[in-house]
């Protein structure tokens, strides 16, 4: 076919985008951002954990194994995701012969959103069952959520032009960041306001799913349904399937036809891997191993909201071309044709694995003070003896830790010290508890009358193997100190350790920035990166999917990314136990590298152009 009549039939198979449509499109991630902000990052974990801890202790059975409740969770979402990711590509295949696509979209929407909303129901059902029903309720919302972003991500190549596919993907993507951080700060006021109260919780619980679907609502009215020409006649369930798998086997055999999409989805998989890992294990890292508080953590995610809208529509200037402003003046940057997308989404990829390379470098800084520690012995004049109180802060006592082969039993050793500390002892179900304040929530502390200071240096001894802090101030024994082995301050031991340590005396430590700082510079950093990775990646996938097939191919794309969300965290356990937490980081950073390099054999005019050929073809243009 003549290259003048391919572009001429481009035209008419590449329509210019709707305002309203493009509109709807965006309050899609508006609206379903809330669960994954609000729901999955700040609050629904911790909430899980408390009622797993009132059903089970620390640990239940399941066939046959002894299962902490971050296993279940993980577990649990790895298996909705792996769930999706098996059919995603079956349901692409039948939506690309049957104007399916916003049916499709509205039906997951209900599951997940429903789900979402029903989660506010767990406090009414017994103790035993809580968890449960709020583990089936998640499992429900993920598969909503994933099933629903296959179709709304096949709607993308359909919704404008080539040349529009940077900015609609990135002002979706941005419209997901804006209304996931307002609506979070909002849930966190309400928490705050009223103490952490449960019916707060299951009233974020019952907004995150009415925003969802409210939202939805526009989508369903603004977006229309994709044309299909020849459209297929309805199947029943086995010759669906039929179909699904026939079509499958001859996607995955034509390699030659598409070869420069299929690079990049090897691409996609290695980078796309790096990146959910990041942002997955970002808040693990922080908190174990750079041991950050639950606020330091919740403004983060806020920063990583609020940043990422403008960078994701920053990007989309830096791709097509445009104007940036700096703030308050009159100066700023033109870029009058951009850099294009495959360039635009290099830069954000190499930003992320110098990123990965950052992180090795946080560190908290030294303890110098006796209010830093965890655990806190102050002499009393009055009564002539010590008294004890503990951070809020300090982490939770878990039933076992394995430290280098060996073991220490935080549950055990609470209970032979009790006499020392402020916990609240349970021998019967094994679950002691650190009590942080009194009843009139000031903080609470335990006076050791009749407590020997030998008893006390003993038990300063028994930190070397743990994860706590304690300090003594004032008495005989003022002064005197003891930090574990495992404490995040305690550096020096661990493979890549010196990067931390040097960072920590010559940049951290002389500046005087604390460690929640560092982390909320890594969320600034990370919301810039993923407001162009994120929206420049689907962008340019769909640039090369023909749209005859999006759904089909973006099925695929689905796949690759779900299959890969599972690899990334399994590289990080395996290197964190096999060395430690930033050697797992810097394996992490090797996929996005390795995804990187790969980007360098991807091009995009060609992937478009056979994108182009195959609609030509399916729509009876051209011949094979």
């Amino acid at each position: 076919m003549p290259e003048s009549r391919l572009r001429y039939e481009r035209v008419e198979l590449d329509r210019a985008s709707d305002p309203q449509a493009v509109k709807g499109y965006a309050f899609y991630d508006w609206g379903k951002s809330a669960f994954e902000t609000s729901v999955t990052t700040a609050i629904l974990p911790f909430w899980f954990g408390v009622l797993f801890l009132e059903a089970n202790g620390l640990t239940t059975t399941v066939l046959s194994k002894s299962l902490s409740s971050d296993a279940i969770w993980s577990f649990s979402v790895a298996g909705a995701a792996l769930l999706v990711a098996i059919v995603s590509p079956s349901l692409g295949v039948i939506a690309d012969r049957r104007a399916i696509k916003m049916w499709w979209l509205r039906i997951l929407t209900y599951v997940g959103a429903g789900a979402t909303f029903l989660l506010f129901a767990a406090p009414f059902l017994p103790v035993s069952t809580q968890w449960v029903w709020l583990m089936v309720m998640f499992v429900l919302a993920n598969i909503g959520l994933n099933g629903a972003g296959v179709f709304y991500n096949a709607l993308l190549p359909h919704m404008g032009k080539d040349d529009e596919m940077d900015r609609i993907s990135n002002l979706a993507f941005a419209y997901g960041y804006f209304g996931g951080g307002i609506l979070l700060v909002l849930h966190i006021v309400l928490l705050i306001a009223t103490g952490y109260a449960e019916w707060a919780t299951q009233a974020a619980m019952v907004t995150s799913g009415i925003w969802w679907y409210g939202f939805a609502l526009l989508t369903f009215k603004w977006v229309p349904e994709p044309p299909i020409e020849n459209e297929m006649e309805s199947l029943g369930i086995l010759d669906s399937a039929s179909l699904a798998i026939k079509e499958i086997r001859k996607t995955l055999g034509e390699v030659d036809k598409f070869r420069t999409l299929f690079i990049y989805m090897l691409a996609y998989f290695f980078f796309i891997d790096g990146i959910n890992s990041v942002t997955a294990l970002g808040g693990i890292f922080g908190t174990v191993v750079l041991g950050i508080t639950g606020l330091d953590l919740m403004v983060t995610i806020l920063a990583i909201q609020f940043v990422a809208a403008p960078a994701a529509i920053g990007f989309t200037i830096l791709s097509n071309g445009g104007w940036i402003r700096i703030p308050y003046t009159s100066a700023g940057f033109e870029f009058k044709n951009g850099i294009g997308t495959k360039k635009a989404l290099t830069v954000a990829l190499v930003g992320w694995v110098a990123l990965c390379f950052a992180a090795l470098a946080f560190a908290p800084l030294e303890l110098d003070s006796h209010g830093e520690h965890q655990i806190r012995y102050d002499w009393d004049e009055t009564s002539g003896a010590y008294s004890v109180q503990v951070d809020e802060n300090i982490p939770e006592i878990a039933q076992k830790l394995e430290y280098k082969g060996s073991e220490f039993n935080e549950q055990g050793w609470t209970t032979t010290w009790g006499h020392l500390l402020p916990v609240e002892i349970d021998e019967f179900a094994g679950t002691n508890r650190w009590t942080y304040e009194d009843d009139a929530g000031e903080p609470y502390s335990v006076l050791l009358i009749g407590v020997e200071n030998d008893e006390i240096q003993a038990f300063l001894s028994t930190l070397d193997e743990s994860r706590f802090s304690a300090s003594v101030s004032g008495g005989t024994l003022d002064e005197e100190s003891n930090i574990g082995i495992d404490h995040p301050t305690n550096l020096g031991d661990g493979k890549l350790d010196a990067i931390p340590k040097a960072a920590r005396d010559y940049v951290w430590g002389p500046l005087g920035i604390a460690v929640g700082l560092q982390f909320l510079l890594l969320g600034c950093a990370m919301g810039t990166l993923l407001g162009g990775s994120q929206g420049l990646a689907r962008s340019m996938f769909g640039q090369m999917v023909p749209e005859t097939r999006s759904a089909e191919f973006f099925g695929f794309f689905g796949f690759f990314g779900k299959v890969a969300a599972l690899i990334g965290p399994l590289l990080y356990g395996f290197m964190t136990v096999t060395f430690d937490s930033r050697v797992g980081i810097l394996s992490i950073s090797m996929l996005i590298l390795i995804g990187t390099l790969m980007m360098r054999m991807v091009d995009v005019e060609e992937g478009r152009k056979d994108a182009t050929a195959e609609d030509a073809r399916n729509r009876g243009i051209i011949g094979d």
